[in-house]
């Protein structure tokens, strides 16, 4: 069966936008945030109107019709993420939340396990393309315990460098995107792996920009912990994911106290709920994870296969008509092997920040510019920002059509 877009995209209400000046929206901005489909919207209204109790706690109707919806989200994220348990799913409000988490767990004086004890003379790996959600908080873990934080470089192309020796028998846990948001590099995750393990270490992936677009399976990854968020899968903000080992989670320390947390509570002493409830403090995200679910369940709908393939087809479409622009340079991967529907670039003699301004004024096109929360990876590069289009299952070959002359038009207003 063939992908059929103009089918998908009228499940987008705001695909059919105009815009201020009558202006036709194209949108090409979902690395940053993706649009939602009317079955999330009316799942999460249905909801609200309802059906809307706290979790866990009441026992009346409303108060089990909303734990078994808040719970029937887990299940549907565990299996489409190819979780071996519900229980190795760990709602938080987003990525960057999932990382602080573990961040904190590593390190925490609470925790005796060897694994997540850091200090003097350890080391924790990043790399220079991730996103500021992974490296922040990393540092921060450094600056703690009194550890070292090394990073992988980034070679002219925009794949990471793993020639030198940075993972060493000191190396701790070495977290990675599993996709660039920047760059669009589809990382070697086997390899890093590979490495990690022959050190010791632990892996976590930062995988907001993957588990969106492509199958994920996160037990065939190998990885220890994977983060993701929903708003950049067709589900709402303000829920995230930490997917982890069920063993590594119960041997973590919690990361938030209050109710739900808990088995019980002194006033000397607690002790803490089995995982994943243990890492989720005081009335969750509620409707916003059962959104997540809804989102799982139209992607799943599409196929993620059938998103990726037409992905891989818009970016192969936009790398050939991108090149017709004279002066324009894209940062990073030119060749469509292991890189995904994220291209940044550069207009030579033209700021980002005025090719946005431009392409949205007087195109209704929105498209991301700016460091995007990577500044080390720009300053790797020499430059100060890029322009992003990043693409999803409702874009088409005309809105990149219309890119391209929009971008011919910012060259003529610069000339």
């Amino acid at each position: 069966m063939s992908f059929d877009v103009e089918r998908i995209r009228k499940d987008f209400p705001v695909l059919s936008r105009e815009l201020p000046g009558g202006r036709t929206l194209v949108y090409l901005d979902s690395g940053n945030s993706s649009q939602k489909p009317t079955p999330v919207i009316e799942t999460m209204r249905e909801h609200l109107a309802m059906h809307y109790s706290n979790v866990g706690r009441a026992m009346h109707v409303l108060g089990s019709e909303s734990t078994e919806a808040y719970e029937a989200a887990r299940d549907k994220i565990a299996a489409f993420v190819g979780a071996p348990s519900r229980d190795e799913v760990v709602f938080t409000k987003n990525a960057s939340e999932a990382l602080n988490l573990l961040a904190y767990s590593l390190g925490n004086r609470s925790n005796t396990d060897p694994r997540f004890t850091l200090g003097e003379g350890d080391e924790i790996v990043i790399s220079e393309m991730e996103h500021h959600s992974n490296i922040v908080p990393w540092q921060m873990l450094a600056q703690r315990t009194g550890a070292t934080l090394k990073w992988f470089g980034v070679t002219d192309d925009g794949r990471l460098d793993l020639s030198g020796d940075v993972i060493t028998d000191r190396t701790k846990i070495v977290s990675v995107t599993h996709q660039s948001n920047v760059l669009g590099t589809v990382n070697p995750v086997a390899e890093i792996v590979r490495l990690a393990r022959q050190a010791g270490a632990l892996v976590a992936l930062d995988a907001s920009q993957s588990v969106p677009h492509h199958p994920v399976d996160v037990a065939a990854l190998g990885a220890d912990f994977v983060a993701f968020t929903g708003h950049k899968m067709v589900g709402p903000s303000g829920i995230g994911v930490l997917w982890g080992r069920q063993e590594l989670l119960e041997a973590m320390p919690p990361f938030l106290g209050g109710g739900e947390m808990i088995e019980a509570v002194w006033m000397d002493r607690s002790t803490y709920a089995p995982v994943p409830h243990k890492f989720e403090a005081g009335t969750p995200p509620i409707v916003e994870a059962i959104g997540l679910g809804a989102a799982v369940d139209y992607l799943t709908g599409v196929g993620m296969e059938a998103i990726e393939a037409h992905e891989r087809d818009l970016t192969a479409y936009a790398m050939r008509a991108l090149q017709e622009i004279s002066g324009l340079k894209v940062i990073g991967p030119t060749d469509l092997g292991d890189r995904g529907g994220t291209i940044s670039f550069t207009l030579e003699g033209i700021h980002p920040h005025d090719v946005g301004q431009i392409l949205d004024d007087q195109f209704g096109i929105a498209v991301r510019v700016g460091h995007h929360c990577a500044r080390p990876l720009h300053l790797r590069f020499g430059i100060p920002a890029t322009t992003r289009a990043s693409f999803y299952l409702y874009n088409t070959t005309g809105e990149i059509d219309a890119l391209v002359r929009g971008l011919h038009q910012v060259q003529k207003v610069f000339a």
